[in-house]
């Protein structure tokens, strides 16, 4: 395509408007500016430069500059300036007028670099393996008690390891970081370790406790024939993370018994049921059970054999309780010191009392209005204020499943039309921190709203003696942080090292499932144009680590993370497996993007011609 030296004098025109508007927008901006750490410096001048050239309608101009075989400005979010300088050079070598002298503050090459430097001090350096994009893994508790499970972490991929301070604590968290530390020495690998602060979460109170009584089914046909009885298993004790099929009953009555003992019981509904012995081990006496059976704490267990004694069921956790709820149902929402309880209704199906549930924020009750949104458990219900008063309000649910969705107790509620005016740092963020700064390299910082969040997490670096020793990603996952997220990131660029987290399960709830795919799309062209490295979280291979199976979908989204420069796993399972997959994704789809990236200088210079 040919331009007319008129055409080409008024594109040359329009690139010198954005250009003054840019170095407008700079100078507007210059106090903020200053404060910027001096590895930022290049970097705030240039996420100022894309915000200002966001405001202008380039389509056009796009179209044109395609056609002339120049750059669209589509991929120049972090080199702006200079790729603007560049495209009115080319512009005026193809009217033949002088070229205007340049020296790019800020070329191609130095950005690329900048962002690199940047990732390798937050994230740890780029592993031997050359894969550019780190693994952030999040730590269950065993990590504190099981070195081989994170050395093995550390040897499928892990560069950093996720410690949540809103689970366990200061001594659970010490004992995974010295694990974490201690496999990291021994496979000569650069590890990180990154604490959550737990952040002002906004979630549902507890719930009354259901029976202390297990449930066992077997597996029949559509016959109704038993194919699969439910296995039972008898131990000394159980603890939360014992399996559902498990009994507590006494230890030295567990070693009298004998493949082949039958077993009989009057379950909690008066049933005579009968379990048959087949398996022995040291820790576990293996029972069948061929009919569906409701074993509780108290329960009598009666061996047939000669010589064997009875023996008690010992005491069960209760049964979680949730309330369902269906779309139209009023779901009453009161402060957490009264336990939630499901709707209560007479026996001709009447209502008689509409569920109820607290939550854990009680700043929430001064703030929320009628008529405005709610959300709970990242999205699954949604619904509308109907009434409010002092230290209640009730929801009205618009969307649920067909028959109904369960609700349980700490789930999360969100707010996406309330400005709830809640600070980012809560009191036990102030005591965590003290731990943080002493044994972590970086702390998410969870719930940042504005500027001002990250002052105050800045101001208590300062109190701590880890400014600049600490180094920060910064979790958006609320609508006014993406909103803020410009201000948000000069702010915290006054101190090194920065990063983000787009934490896309909230977001998506805050921002709405139709428009998250265009907000992440944005926070990593705003992150790319201050060069600051970006963690993809939210249940990337989530299939994979809880089940050892991943989905299509999940498969498709983790080779999206190639857009950042970190992905974020949680725990489960299958988390070693899930890492080792993601790694291999990883890098040999880097392989290929960088084959293509090859081409592309070449590309250019055949255009120009």
């Amino acid at each position: 395509m040919k331009l007319d030296p008129e055409s080409l004098q008024n594109l040359i025109s329009q690139i010198d408007e954005i250009i003054w508007a840019l170095k407008a927008a700079e100078a507007g901006q210059q106090a903020e500016i200053d404060q910027v750490c001096s590895v930022y410096e290049r970097s705030a001048r240039n996420l100022i430069h894309y915000k200002a050239l966001r405001r202008f309608d380039l389509r056009k101009l796009q179209k044109k500059l395609m056609h002339l075989g120049a750059s669209r400005l589509s991929t120049a979010e972090s080199h702006v300036m200079d790729s603007l300088l560049n495209i009115k050079r080319i512009l005026q070598a193809l009217s033949n007028q002088e070229l205007t002298p340049t020296k790019a503050r800020l070329s191609i090459k130095k950005s690329n670099k900048l962002l690199k430097e940047h990732t390798d001090v937050l994230l740890g350096e780029r592993p031997k393996t050359g894969r550019r994009v780190r693994i952030m893994v999040t730590q269950p508790t065993e990590s504190a008690y099981n070195y081989e499970l994170v050395r093995s972490m550390v040897e499928n991929g892990m560069n950093c390891a996720r410690v949540n301070c809103a689970h366990d604590d200061q001594k659970v968290w010490l004992r995974i970081i010295k694990n974490v530390e201690r496999a990291a020495q021994a496979l000569g690998k650069d590890v990180k370790v990154a604490m959550d602060l737990a952040g002002p979460k906004i979630r549902t109170g507890p719930i009354v406790a259901g029976g202390k009584v297990r449930k066992f089914s077997p597996e029949r046909n559509e016959m109704g024939i038993v194919i699969n009885p439910a296995v039972i298993s008898f131990v000394p004790r159980i603890d939360e993370d014992s399996e559902l099929n498990t009994i507590p009953v006494d230890p030295n009555w567990m070693q009298q018994l004998k493949p082949g003992d039958r077993i009989t019981l009057k379950d909690t509904r008066s049933k005579h049921r009968m379990l048959k012995v087949i398996e022995l081990t040291s820790e576990h006496v293996h029972a069948n059970c061929y009919d569906t059976s409701y074993i509780g704490t108290g329960t009598v267990l009666s061996p047939e054999r000669m010589g064997l004694a009875e023996v008690v069921v010992g005491e069960l956790p209760p049964i979680e309780q949730s309330l369902l709820l269906r779309v139209g149902d009023e779901v009453i929402v009161h402060r957490s010191e009264i336990l939630g309880e499901p709707a209560q209704y007479d026996s001709d199906g009447t209502l008689l009392r509409d569920a109820h549930i607290g939550c854990t924020l009680p700043e929430v009750f001064a703030k929320i209005r009628v008529g405005e949104r709610v959300l709970f458990d990242d999205g699954k219900i949604e619904g509308k204020v109907v009434e409010r008063n002092e230290d209640s309000f009730a929801v009205r649910v618009t969307m649920a499943k067909e028959f109904g969705t369960k609700l349980k107790a700490e789930k999360g509620i969100n707010f996406p039309t309330t400005d709830l005016g809640i600070s980012g740092l809560t009191d036990k963020d102030r005591e965590d921190l003290k731990f943080v700064a002493q044994y972590a390299d970086v702390v998410n910082f969870s719930f940042v709203n504005s500027a001002k969040d990250v002052e105050e997490l800045l101001e208590t670096f300062e109190a701590l003696g880890a400014t600049n020793k600490l180094s920060v990603i910064l979790k958006i996952e609320t609508r006014q942080a993406f909103d803020n997220l410009k201000d948000i990131l000069l702010t915290a660029m006054r101190v090194h090292y920065v990063g983000v987290m787009i934490a896309r399960g909230d977001l998506a709830v805050e921002t709405g499932w139709d428009s998250i795919g265009w907000v992440q799309n944005e926070i990593l062209s705003l992150c790319n144009a201050a060069h600051i490295p970006v963690v993809w979280a939210t249940q990337v291979l989530e299939s994979m680590a809880k089940r050892g199976l991943p989905s299509r979908s999940e498969i498709t989204d983790a080779t999206t993370g190639l857009k950042a420069e970190c992905v974020m796993l949680n725990k489960g399972a299958y988390i070693t497996n899930a890492i080792s997959l993601l790694d291999t994704i990883l890098t040999n789809m880097e392989i290929f993007q960088e084959k293509n990236e090859a081409m592309l200088p070449q590309m250019s210079k055949l255009l120009v011609r």
